[in-house]
């Protein structure tokens, strides 16, 4: 599965899991799965998974003609080889789930890995790969609570999903809503035509924030609130102390006008967000200083924000993977990645140790070690062309 020679972590981090306390193989038994001991059932659990003892970090791969998906785990690069079942053209999670797009249907796919936030830690489980079903229209963006998954479409509206039903097997649509709708504490944030509005998940209107989001096309969930990619710049909506029920909204303009911004790439959870900038830049954005830093990396394929106090990660068309202060804006690393031109649908993805960059082309997946100049970790070969890609288990 991986290039010879390169230090691998997946060896040291199964170890970890195997001897964790979730996962007993170092001693003792382990408890069935779907089976907890009712009196200490881990926060999140559902039925059918298995708690372990650190983030099940799964890779969604899908080839755009269809002829297959693949799910790589990245601890034990075991593969989970399903059905194509279609052509893909975009690829989105919640963190669990990929929703594959294409020919005006999404598919979902259930990685089996994900992580429940409780506290000040979270709660990693895994459970097996599948396919889940199929719902109407193409999914560009999506995230989840513990009741609900909202997904955005293309059309400008948004799916609610039961989560419950989700986690069970079952495509369960609850209604559909008018503009980008993000689950937020306990409630919907919505960025419409008339503006943003907080409302309960019934349908009923907590607050008119006010704040001005013209042609709100995409969304991001962070540690400060939910942000919305707007054309005059993004709107950060936090439930912070101010009125309106609690929630207020930040207006963020682009520093002198400058180009709309793609779709934001992050870290999980992390503040910072990363997007291509207009033809020959990439943004990041500090959510919590209002501020947007352009890099001046030429045409930029893909990019990503990797945290407050990582690099911004740009892939240019000429397949040279960049590095830059996210605060600043200068360059710090560059490494020759992709042979040729990128195609569309190349991305970056990343943690909070790797990030990861498919190469359709070759037919492989690089690890990157952002930390260390952008050392190629591993190089998996994953037996299908990764046109599209999504990691999970954050």
């Amino acid at each position: 599965m991986t290039t010879p020679a390169i230090r691998s972590r997946a060896a040291t981090a199964f170890t970890t899991v195997l001897c964790g306390l979730a996962v007993t193989a170092c001693g003792g038994n382990a408890e069935p799965a779907g089976q907890p001991d009712s009196s200490a059932v881990p926060h999140g659990h559902v039925d059918g998974a298995e708690e372990a003892a650190e983030p099940q970090l799964r890779l969604v791969l899908a080839d755009a003609d269809g002829r297959g998906v693949h799910v790589l785990d990245l601890l034990t690069e075991d593969v989970t080889e399903l059905p194509g079942d279609g052509r893909v053209t975009g690829a989105v999670t919640d963190g669990r789930f990929a929703f594959l797009a294409g020919q005006g249907r999404t598919r979902v796919v259930d990685s089996g890995g994900w992580a429940v936030a409780h506290g000040d830690h979270h709660h990693y489980y895994r459970t097996r790969a599948g396919r889940v079903g199929t719902l109407d229209g193409t999914v560009t963006g999506a995230w989840s609570d513990s009741e609900v998954t909202a997904l955005a479409r293309d059309d400008g509206t948004t799916v609610l999903l039961d989560r419950e039903k989700l986690d069970a097997g079952e495509v369960g649509e609850r209604e559909t809503v008018d503009g980008v709708a993000v689950p937020y504490e306990q409630h919907l944030v919505v960025a419409g035509r008339d503006g943003i509005t907080v409302r309960e998940r019934d349908g009923g209107q907590v607050a008119d924030l006010g704040a001005a989001c013209r042609e709100p096309e995409d969304a991001a969930v962070t540690n400060r609130g939910v942000v919305f990619g707007c054309a005059g710049g993004a709107v950060l909506v936090d439930a912070g102390d101010g009125a309106d029920g609690g929630f207020v909204g930040e207006e963020m303009p682009y520093p002198d006008g400058g180009p709309r911004a793609g779709a934001f790439r992050q870290r999980p959870g992390s503040g910072t967000l990363g997007a291509v900038a207009g033809r020959d830049g990439a943004w990041s954005l500090d959510t919590g200083e209002g501020r947007w830093t352009r890099a001046e990396s030429g045409p930029a394929a893909a990019v990503t924000a990797t945290g407050a106090d990582g690099p911004l990660l740009v892939l240019t068309r000429d397949g040279v993977l960049h590095a830059y202060d996210a605060g600043t804006g200068e360059e710090t690393a560059t490494a020759t990645l992709l042979d040729g031109d990128v195609p569309d649908g190349v991305t970056i993805a990343a943690d909070t140790e790797r990030a990861y960059v498919n190469d359709p082309a070759a037919s492989t997946v690089h690890e990157i070690d952002y930390h260390d100049e952008l050392r190629v970790a591993r190089t998996f070969d994953v037996g299908v062309t990764p046109s599209r890609f999504v990691e999970t288990g954050r």
